[in-house]
Protein backbone atom coordinates (compact mmCIF):
# COMPACT_ATOMS: atom_id res chain seq x y z
CA UNK A 1 0.00 0.00 0.00
CA UNK A 2 1.59 3.43 -0.83
CA UNK A 3 0.45 5.98 1.12
CA UNK A 4 0.79 9.82 -0.54
CA UNK A 5 0.87 13.20 2.01
CA UNK A 6 0.62 16.38 0.07
CA UNK A 7 2.28 19.67 0.95
CA UNK A 8 2.81 23.51 -0.40
CA UNK A 9 -0.01 24.58 -0.91
CA UNK A 10 -1.47 28.08 -0.25
CA UNK A 11 -2.93 31.54 -1.37
CA UNK A 12 -0.48 33.17 -3.70
CA UNK A 13 -1.11 36.20 -6.25
CA UNK A 14 -1.88 35.88 -9.43
CA UNK A 15 1.32 35.30 -11.61
CA UNK A 16 3.27 34.20 -8.85
CA UNK A 17 4.73 30.77 -8.48
CA UNK A 18 4.15 27.94 -5.63
CA UNK A 19 5.97 24.11 -5.35
CA UNK A 20 3.68 21.18 -4.17
CA UNK A 21 5.29 18.40 -2.47
CA UNK A 22 4.31 14.52 -2.37
CA UNK A 23 6.07 12.28 -0.14
CA UNK A 24 5.43 8.44 -1.18
CA UNK A 25 5.62 5.79 1.25
CA UNK A 26 5.09 2.21 2.20
CA UNK A 27 5.51 -0.17 -0.46
CA UNK A 28 6.26 0.61 -3.95
CA UNK A 29 7.23 -0.51 -7.04
CA UNK A 30 9.94 0.47 -9.78
CA UNK A 31 7.60 0.73 -12.21
CA UNK A 32 4.85 3.15 -10.10
CA UNK A 33 3.75 6.55 -11.70
CA UNK A 34 2.23 9.22 -10.37
CA UNK A 35 0.19 12.27 -11.14
CA UNK A 36 -1.51 15.14 -9.84
CA UNK A 37 -4.40 15.96 -10.02
CA UNK A 38 -6.57 18.97 -9.42
CA UNK A 39 -10.62 19.72 -8.53
CA UNK A 40 -11.79 23.31 -8.39
CA UNK A 41 -15.31 23.83 -6.59
CA UNK A 42 -18.23 22.97 -9.09
CA UNK A 43 -16.14 21.41 -11.65
CA UNK A 44 -14.58 17.72 -12.89
CA UNK A 45 -11.39 16.37 -11.38
CA UNK A 46 -9.01 17.00 -14.25
CA UNK A 47 -5.18 15.44 -14.47
CA UNK A 48 -2.59 18.01 -14.98
CA UNK A 49 0.56 15.90 -14.83
CA UNK A 50 2.46 12.52 -14.82
CA UNK A 51 5.69 11.20 -14.30
CA UNK A 52 6.88 7.76 -15.29
CA UNK A 53 9.48 6.69 -13.06
CA UNK A 54 10.89 3.72 -15.20
CA UNK A 55 11.66 6.29 -18.01
CA UNK A 56 11.27 9.58 -16.31
CA UNK A 57 8.32 10.68 -19.47
CA UNK A 58 6.40 13.84 -18.24
CA UNK A 59 2.61 14.41 -19.46
CA UNK A 60 1.03 17.98 -18.90
CA UNK A 61 -2.61 18.92 -19.69
CA UNK A 62 -2.58 21.85 -22.13
CA UNK A 63 -4.06 24.59 -19.09
CA UNK A 64 -0.77 23.99 -17.78
CA UNK A 65 1.91 23.01 -19.98
CA UNK A 66 4.97 25.59 -19.93
CA UNK A 67 4.27 26.64 -16.82
CA UNK A 68 4.14 23.47 -14.51
CA UNK A 69 6.83 21.00 -14.16
CA UNK A 70 6.54 17.99 -12.46
CA UNK A 71 9.83 15.89 -10.75
CA UNK A 72 10.63 13.14 -8.97
CA UNK A 73 13.60 12.91 -6.38
CA UNK A 74 14.31 9.15 -5.46
CA UNK A 75 16.40 9.89 -2.44
CA UNK A 76 14.04 11.95 -0.46
CA UNK A 77 10.81 9.84 -2.05
CA UNK A 78 8.96 12.80 -3.25
CA UNK A 79 7.34 14.08 -6.13
CA UNK A 80 6.95 17.85 -6.72
CA UNK A 81 4.75 20.10 -9.04
CA UNK A 82 6.50 23.43 -10.02
CA UNK A 83 3.92 25.78 -10.85
CA UNK A 84 4.58 29.28 -12.31
CA UNK A 85 2.86 32.20 -13.37
CA UNK A 86 -0.31 31.10 -11.69
CA UNK A 87 -3.63 32.16 -12.85
CA UNK A 88 -6.97 32.55 -10.45
CA UNK A 89 -8.28 29.58 -12.96
CA UNK A 90 -5.59 27.25 -11.03
CA UNK A 91 -7.39 27.68 -8.18
CA UNK A 92 -8.55 24.39 -6.57
CA UNK A 93 -7.78 21.18 -4.42
CA UNK A 94 -4.89 19.49 -5.71
CA UNK A 95 -3.76 15.54 -5.27
CA UNK A 96 -1.15 13.44 -5.65
CA UNK A 97 -2.09 10.06 -7.11
CA UNK A 98 0.13 6.98 -8.09
CA UNK A 99 -0.60 4.42 -10.30
CA UNK A 100 1.50 0.90 -10.65
CA UNK A 101 1.67 0.98 -14.26
CA UNK A 102 4.65 1.70 -17.13
CA UNK A 103 2.98 4.44 -18.56
CA UNK A 104 0.48 7.54 -16.54
CA UNK A 105 -2.83 8.94 -18.35
CA UNK A 106 -4.08 12.10 -17.87
CA UNK A 107 -7.67 11.45 -19.06
CA UNK A 108 -8.77 9.46 -16.10
CA UNK A 109 -8.34 9.14 -12.44
CA UNK A 110 -9.19 5.20 -12.89
CA UNK A 111 -5.58 3.97 -13.38
CA UNK A 112 -3.81 5.50 -10.20
CA UNK A 113 -5.12 3.29 -6.86
CA UNK A 114 -3.68 5.65 -4.06
CA UNK A 115 -4.33 9.53 -3.80
CA UNK A 116 -3.48 11.63 -1.30
CA UNK A 117 -5.88 14.07 1.28
CA UNK A 118 -4.84 17.23 -0.65
CA UNK A 119 -3.83 20.75 -0.39
CA UNK A 120 -5.56 24.01 -1.32
CA UNK A 121 -3.92 25.93 -4.13
CA UNK A 122 -5.74 29.51 -3.98
CA UNK A 123 -4.32 31.87 -6.79
CA UNK A 124 -5.47 35.73 -5.31
CA UNK A 125 -5.09 39.14 -5.22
Amino acid sequence: QVHLVESGGGLVQPGGSLRLSCKVSGFTLDYYAYGWFRQAPGKKREGISCITINNDATYYAPSVKGRFAISMDSFENTVYLQMNDLKSEDTAVYYCASAPALTCRLDTGADYDSWGQGTQVTVSS
